[in-house]
């Protein structure tokens, strides 16, 4: 059985307002589509390692809560702790 994987999926709508609300900005990338071709990339390399790779939409206004909810910063580890409680697609 393959291992199951969840990795973050940004809107492109949503892409400036998530850059004004990330307290990592310096390590995101600037604009949507370099983001996205990163993801497609690692997307692939973890297909392609046997992973089973599981989207998860990323609602900002969730993580924000949950960020608050958790009195943590809005950076790389939070945004990744959030993603892997994240539930499968149905």
């Amino acid at each position: 059985m393959a291992l199951l994987v969840n990795l973050a999926y940004y809107d492109k709508q949503d892409w400036k307002r998530f850059l004004e609300i990330i307290d990592d900005r310096e390590k995101q990338h600037d604009n949507w589509e370099n983001w996205f071709r990163d993801f497609i990339k690692m997307k692939n390399e973890l297909l392609t390692k046997g992973y089973t790779v599981n989207e998860v939409h990323v609602n900002l206004d969730e993580l924000i809560n949950y960020c608050k909810k958790s009195q943590i910063k809005i950076d790389g580890k939070a945004r990744s702790s959030f993603v892997a409680k994240a539930r499968l697609k149905e």
